[in-house]
């Protein structure tokens, strides 16, 4: 398995109102599979056949968005060490933070920003191995 490098794009996320019909679409398109992530209500693990790990995710968006910024789109996230510094950086920059860092339980780290023209995208820092 190849690890991805930091400042790539590494994940991708499809945002849907209705997941129903976004994983049949897409199942049908690509043959794309979908399991639930047992870290993040209203969010589905995208894995590809063959392909082993997830390499993305679908949002279920609207009334069940369970962050604000998880609608109808697709956006890619760019995996980076350090999400604070990326993220001052962008402001620096011109661009904004349209969603503040979070995290998940199991410790991912994520935040979405726009660059100065408005196009969306996400920064993630992976979770920390165990010790």
């Amino acid at each position: 398995m190849t690890v991805p490098t930091f400042n790539t794009v590494a994940w991708f996320q499809v945002g849907a109102e209705a997941p129903e019909d976004a994983r049949r679409f897409y199942g049908e398109l690509f043959g794309w599979q979908f399991d639930i992530d047992p870290d993040k209500d209203g969010y589905d693990l995208i894995s590809y056949p063959g392909g082993g790990k997830a390499q993305g995710g679908l949002a279920h968006a609207g009334g069940n968005a369970h962050y604000e910024g998880d609608d109808n789109q697709a956006l890619f996230m760019v995996l980076v060490e350090d999400v604070a510094a990326i993220c001052a950086r962008t402001e620096r920059l011109g661009g904004k933070v349209v969603k503040p860092i979070d995290s998940t339980p199991s410790g991912l780290r994520f935040a979405y920003v726009v660059d100065p023209a408005g196009n969306r995208f996400g920064l993630f820092t992976p979770p920390m191995p165990p010790q």
